[in-house]
């Protein structure tokens, strides 16, 4: 229920909030098993408040038999043996108030685990009460009742003989779509919801939330590449009720508290956006949108970044949704390479500035900003020698698909190691002197559930902590000016030299009359703008906020250095 207490609470609290996303399993092992746990969390809330965060966003805790890490819920009021128990939580959740942290815990629940009692229950026969909490259907002359592909690869059916029909699940045959359109199914996910909220969790990020709403009848895909499937996703994503949906649960829940949401939204839009984040729609307060994370290939086919087109992609959503929703900001989480690796420069030389940079250029944008465990140190991409190594499904999946197409194992092990999910996934480097990064409790034949990135010796928090000049502590001060200047949080913002190649530069502005420049390199060469009118403002500046150079340059500020960051307050 609604405390008195979060009612006093800023409405918009969120706003002026910086995140930080916990993925537990490879956060902090405390007892020594070679997995992160809940009380490994605990032990580290001193180090995320000294970073400065707000809000913890902890990936799933829950019951799972774990075929996607955590994303396929067998229980959702028990905790996953491997974290601790639910006194754990209750300690955690206690520890961070004492701090003034807020929770936000992960909402699954386009899908459960196939081990879920449910869907259990729903195998058994077709008249089962429920039956219709999932998409049950005939085949059609033998074959599943269309042929949309799987986000994970394969179809998104599988035939289950008990009953002679199939069921629909757009992840894994282990992660089955529940059916939102049965009203008893969305009761039941709201009473899970009231069920952590009157524990004293601050919110939720909804896993693909855009995916419940499934069209009627199933309608056949539009063709793909492999002839076998179809794309089923114009059917499955943003559906026709999802907005009914999404304000039923705002009505049944979300407004009787004062919490924060974040929708996953897979294939939408700024107009997509806009609908999920207006205020006055009872939605959502914000949605991940991953354009941009689109901007460098496919999935599995990357390709280098045209700087043009990701500045045209954040000016329109910081445009488009001034003043009727609300952006979020990041570059690593869970699903996601790391983004020093990925569109900044992870070599030995430019490793630090680049980070730097990239922290430099999201923060200062409008929106609530999001910071992955480890993105604070600079944490890279790893390149294990063999597939074995790697834990990730879709990893594993890719694999055996691209294997049947007939890539090399040059070919497959490079898409890998710039796009495997794993990247992100690899434990949090505590300590260059430790076993394993020190990541479990000290115990030397410990074995992590997945390897260390063997560069743990030069990066980790211990070294980070040590050096003023770290990238954790540019980004404990990025976090700080946010807390200072109301106007990083509300300003308006334009774009500035929009078609240079190299350098993101942009204002934030409101109307007193402040104005702040920020300008990010996005390579490794040396840049100069010649824009004497603008050089001259940025001469007369009132002061700088924060550079990734240890020296002023004094009048140099259109001639940038390799991956060089500064953000200027003008007036």
């Amino acid at each position: 229920m609604t405390t008195e207490a979060n009612k006093k609470n800023h409405k918009d609290w969120w706003h002026h909030s910086v995140v930080y996303q916990v993925y537990p399993r490879s956060f902090y092992d405390s007892n020594g098993d070679g997995i992160g746990d809940i009380h490994g969390i605990t032990m580290k809330l001193d180090y995320l408040r000294k970073l400065g965060a707000d809000i913890i966003w902890l990936s799933p805790i829950y019951d799972s038999p774990n075929y996607d890490n955590g994303y396929d819920i067998r229980d959702y009021t028990k905790i996953m043996t491997e974290f601790g128990t639910m006194d754990d939580f209750d300690l955690l959740l206690k520890e961070m108030k004492k701090r003034q942290l807020k929770l936000v815990m992960d909402l699954v629940v386009n899908h459960t685990s196939d081990e879920h009692p449910w869907f259990i229950e729903s195998k058994k026969s077709k008249d089962n009460p429920y039956r219709n909490f999932y998409h049950w259907q005939s085949g059609k002359d033998g074959q599943p009742p269309n042929k949309w592909r799987a986000c994970f690869g394969g179809s998104c059916w599988t035939y289950d003989i008990i009953t002679g029909e199939y069921y629909l699940h757009t992840f894994t045959e282990k992660q089955p779509d529940l059916n939102w359109e049965n009203p008893l199914v969305r009761e039941e996910v709201y009473k899970i919801m009231r069920y952590w909220l009157d524990k004293g969790v601050d919110g939720f990020r909804m896993d693909v939330i855009n995916f419940i709403s499934k069209a009627p009848g199933y309608p056949e895909g539009k063709p793909t590449d492999d002839a076998q499937y179809t794309d089923g996703t114009p059917y499955f994503i943003n559906g026709p009720h999802i907005h009914e949906h999404l304000q039923e649960m705002n009505e049944k829940v979300l407004r009787h508290y004062n919490v924060v949401t974040v929708g996953e939204c897979p294939g939408a839009h700024l107009h997509d956006a806009e609908l999920f984040s207006a205020p006055e729609r009872n939605e959502l307060n914000m949605i991940f949108t991953f354009e941009h994370m689109d901007l460098d290939g496919g999935k599995w086919t990357p390709k280098l970044l045209d700087l043009r087109v990701l500045k045209r992609f954040f000016t329109s959503w910081q445009k488009g949704l001034y003043k009727k929703g609300w952006n979020s900001l990041y570059w690593n989480n869970h699903d996601q390479p790391r983004i020093v690796s990925r569109w900044g420069n992870d070599s030995d030389q430019y490793r630090v500035l680049s980070a730097k940079m990239l922290g430099t250029c999201l923060h200062f944008l409008c929106g609530t900003p999001y910071i992955y465990q480890g993105e604070e140190i600079g944490m890279t991409n790893v390149r294990f020698p063999t597939l074995a190594d790697y834990r990730d499904i879709e990893t594993t999946n890719f694999h055996r698909d691209a294997i049947a197409q007939g890539l090399s194992t040059e070919e497959l092990m490079s898409a890998i190691y710039a796009k495997s999910r794993d990247n992100a996934r690899t434990p949090i480097q505590w300590s260059g002197q430790l076993p394993h990064g020190g990541f479990s409790t000290g115990a030397v034949n410990v074995t992590p559930w997945i390897n260390v990135n063997p560069n743990y010796t030069d990066i980790n928090v211990e070294q980070a902590l040590n050096d003023p000049q770290s990238i954790f502590y540019y980004y404990q001060k990025l976090v700080e000016l946010r807390r200072q200047m109301p106007i990083i949080v509300n300003g308006k913002y334009d774009i500035l030299h929009e078609e240079n190649t190299h350098i993101f530069m942009y204002k934030r502005y409101n109307d007193e009359g402040q104005e702040l420049i920020i300008a990010c390199n996005f390579s490794s060469e040396s840049i100069k703008i010649d824009d004497a009118q603008l050089l001259q403002r940025l001469n007369n500046h009132k002061r700088v906020l924060i550079n990734n150079y240890e020296h002023d340059k004094k009048s140099e500020w259109l001639d940038f250095r390799p991956y060089e960051a500064w953000a200027l307050e003008i007036s």
